[in-house]
């Protein structure tokens, strides 16, 4: 997909970041100093689904080009070599029409880094954020830096384009497409919500199982909430039963205590309409989080394997609740010790203060 009134007469930059959609947007802050740097530049964009949905609308890139890894991801889990040749396959044709003088690679993998060599881009420039054997395929290495977090680190790429730190703005972009312009208060409307009244919106569910607090916690913690406050969960359809647990939680720590769950019925984009509309996202670490940042929705974030310092919201309106377990920030998928432990530490009652403060200002 290509913008029609783009013609530019820069250099030509591939964006190589595939996934997940919190990174994606990381990126997007990335992208739009670039932008902001070169703005001659012609940037195109190679990304995944869903969060490759998310870029549709993105003002800083000329052109988005979308390669599902997902089959790839399949053949390789089962050690298909003929179907992650076909895979390859596909992606190389989809480069192929086009010629970029710099391909950039945010993601540091052993497959992005074949897909940014399939680019043919003379100068392919990698971050010290991975191995996998990512440098066998990069021109050239980014510098390493102190900082921890991962935009500044992924802005480490500019450098060998002549743009240190000191160039660095913070803030995602993430742009509505207008034909949603008027989904929220539609939205909305059909399901009982009232605008004129806060709008608290939940997440309960992260991709990584060891991130995910005890849905009953959620419950416990939300029944401190004004009673004039609408407490909305949301989700995918598989995090039905687990907004299911919270809410029976929330009505037994609070009888008679309203709540929605719209799991399941929207897509990342109507989900980002929704959020912005919202007062506050209360959530772990998770894609969410970051769509709410990107619009500009204040959240109240959970954080246990995973750090604010590496991966939180760069922009003001957020504030996170550490784990004070003796075990955190370990940034594993699963816990090692099988307790969840830093997670389970963080209790209701931290949560509700939190929540409490925010709803009485």
């Amino acid at each position: 997909m290509k913008k029609p009134d783009a013609q530019k007469n820069g250099l030509r930059i591939l964006i190589v970041r595939i996934s997940a959609i919190g990174d994606v947007l990381h990126v997007t802050s990335v992208v739009h100093n670039l932008r902001r740097l070169l703005p001659d530049a012609e940037i195109t964009w190679l990304a995944s689904p869903p969060a490759s949905l998310l870029l549709e609308t993105n003002p800083d890139i000329d052109r988005l080009l979308v390669w599902d890894r997902r089959p790839m991801d399949e053949a390789s889990t089962h050690f298909d070599l003929r179907g992650c040749w076909h895979e390859l396959k596909k992606a190389r044709a989809l480069l192929k029409p086009y010629t970029f003088d710099i391909a950039l690679d945010l993601q540091g993998l052993f497959l992005t880094g074949i897909l940014t060599r399939l680019s043919g881009a003379k100068r392919r420039i990698g971050i010290h954020e991975r191995h996998e054997g990512n440098p066998f395929f990069m021109t050239e290495m980014a510098p390493d830096i102190q900082d921890p977090h991962k935009v500044r680190r992924y802005y480490t790429a500019l450098a060998p384009l002549g743009f240190g730190p000191e160039t660095f703005e913070p803030g995602p972009v993430l742009v509505l497409p207008e034909t949603l312009s008027g989904f929220a208060p539609q939205f909305w409307a059909a399901h009982g919500i009232d605008t004129a009244r806060p709008i608290l919106m939940v997440c309960v569910r992260t991709t990584w199982p060891d991130k995910n607090w005890p849905p009953a916690y959620f419950g416990e913690a939300l029944a401190a909430v004004p009673e004039d406050v609408q407490i909305v969960f949301s989700g995918a359809k598989g995090d039905a039963p687990y907004i299911e647990e919270a809410r029976q939680a929330l009505k037994a720590n609070h009888p008679g205590r309203a709540s929605l769950s719209i799991a399941g019925e929207t897509t990342l984009l109507e989900l980002a309409a929704l959020l912005k509309s919202a007062d506050l996202l209360f959530t772990g670490d998770t894609g969410p989080l970051y769509i709410a940042e990107a619009v500009g929705t204040k959240t109240l974030s959970l954080w246990g394997p995973t750090m604010p310092e590496i991966y939180g919201p760069l922009t003001e309106g957020h504030e996170f609740l550490r784990s004070p377990y003796e075990c955190v920030a370990c940034c594993k998928t699963r816990c090692e010790k099988k307790t969840n432990g830093c997670m389970k530490a963080l209790k209701p009652e931290m949560a509700a203060e939190a929540l409490q403060s925010f709803f009485a200002h």
